[in-house]
Parts: structure tokens; sequence; C-alpha cells
């Protein structure tokens, strides 16, 4: 199985693109709703925290890791693939190569939580890929929460989209990372405020590419995970499995609202179906 985890529902913008790419495979999500969003905690608790739900979708059967919450992956990706023998894979890395790739004026912006933008992790990956890339960084601290409260329309969250992305524009950037998993959920207010002559470049999109990759180049794990799939019949998303640390209406009416159906949220926290 793919285990997927996230501080909070946003990598299920992850989830949903994995399944839309390799439906064949089952999936383990863990939304740590409880302790979201991650970015403004220190590497210290972010580490505990990346820990903590690696080893809670081991236990429930998960064969590949990916880390679908950037401030997880610029804090503790090192250390996780260190302590596990599992495959773990991180939204930051083919992000950061799309971006190098897409860039004409190699002029590149960068939208994530405090922790990523501090952790200098996408600069230095595109950096190691295109030295003469200008990398331009914003940290967009009140963003989770909005998009967790379901404002994704609100008037007061455009304005501090907008707030966020004057910066950006002022430095005539041709290219936008959405460097945290929520993002992707405030795509048509973004691509209004930046301008429709910036690539918006998904982390979802791109992680999604990169495991059916992976799992095309590695055919000792994917007869593994065919191997286990129950009687060996073709695998239907429905039976894809999705945990939270806490549930509340407004996260489980986002849930749903990224699948166009009817998400069942298991609260680990209460242990009961949500």
């Amino acid at each position: 199985m793919i285990g997927i985890f996230d501080s909070g529902v946003g990598g299920m913008t992850v989830a949903k693109t994995i399944e839309q790419v390799c439906p064949q495979y089952p999936l383990l999500y863990f939304g740590d709703v409880a302790h979201t969003p991650y970015g403004s905690k220190s590497p210290e608790t972010i580490i505990n925290y990346s820990r903590r739900n690696v080893d809670f979708l081991l236990r429930q059967g998960a064969e590949i890791i990916i880390v679908a919450c950037n401030s997880a992956a610029a804090t503790s990706i090192n250390k996780l693939r260190t302590e596990y023998s599992v495959p773990i894979i991180d939204v930051v890395t083919a992000t950061a190569s799309k971006a190098t790739e897409n860039t004409t004026n190699k002029r590149i912006g960068i939208i994530g939580t405090r922790a990523t933008v501090q952790s200098d992790i996408y600069t230095q990956q595109i950096k190691q890929r295109n030295p003469a890339c200008q990398i331009y960084s914003q940290a967009c601290p009140l963003l989770v929460p909005l998009i967790e409260e379901g404002w994704l329309n609100k008037r007061e969250t455009k304005m501090i989209v907008r707030r966020y992305l004057t910066p950006l524009r002022r430095h005539q950037i041709d290219t936008l990372i959405l460097g945290c998993t929520h993002y992707p959920l405030l795509t048509p207010l973004i691509q209004k405020r930046i301008g429709k002559k910036v690539r918006l470049i998904d982390s979802s999109i791109e992680t999604a590419r990169y495991l059916q990759s992976f799992l095309d180049n590695s055919p000792e794990i994917t007869s593994n995970i065919r191997k286990k799939n129950t009687n060996q019949q073709p695998h239907h998303f429905e039976k894809n499995l999705f945990f939270v640390s806490d549930s509340t209406p407004p996260l489980r009416k986002l849930a749903n609202g990224i699948f166009g159906r009817k998400i069942n949220l298991i609260n680990t926290n209460a242990n009961t179906n949500t």
C-alpha cells in the first residue's frame, strides 16, 4: 500500500492525483489535523510528528511513504530516509525539478509555510539544477488555517493572497511554486492575482508523476503491493483509507470537495468513523 501523510487535508490533493495516475494501487492517508499547521512549529517538533506519522502508516501496512507536506519534507526528509528502510518520496524534489525546467527568464517564486521558506530547501534544489536561477520566496502563514476552515473564496482570503503575492509580482517571476499541498485549492485566486503569464507548479501533480515513474522502475515493490491486494483483484479507489487525528464539519466538507465524493474520515483520536 502507498502511505501518504500531511499536516492536514492539503495532502489529499496529492492523494487524489495519485488515485488518478496510479489507480491500481491502494492508498492509506493520514492527516495530522490535531497538530496543523506544521509550518509554524519548530524543526524538532515537525520531525517528531513526522516520525509518528510514518510509524502509523507502517502499522497500517504502507510499503511506500509519500511525505505530502512541504514543511515536513523540508525539515525531516533526511532523517526519515536514514531511520526507515521503506522508500520515502517527498513533494519537494519533483516540484523543484519541474520549476527549473519550466522557467524561461530564470526568475522563480515560491510560496509556502514559514518552515518551508526558512529551510531554503527549494532554493537549494533549484540552484543545484541551475545556478543561474533567481529565487524569490514568500512565507504565507495564514493560508493553511484559512483553507482548513474552508474559506476558499472568502473576501478575507482574497485580500491576504493579494498581500502575499504583491512582492513576487514586482520581481517579474515567470514560474511560481505552490510550496504547500494546501495551496492548489486556491489555484484560481492565486493565478488571478499573480497574473496569467506566470506558470503555477502544483506539487501534487509533480509528486504523483514522480511516484508513477518510481513504481514503473521498481518491479519488486509493485509486485509485492499487488500480491497483497485482496484476491489480486483490480483496486477500486473507494477502498482507500483516510485517517485524521481530529475531525470537524468544515474539514469533512473540504475533503469531500477535494475528491468530488464522500470521504469517510477515520478519526484516530476518537477511534470512530466520522
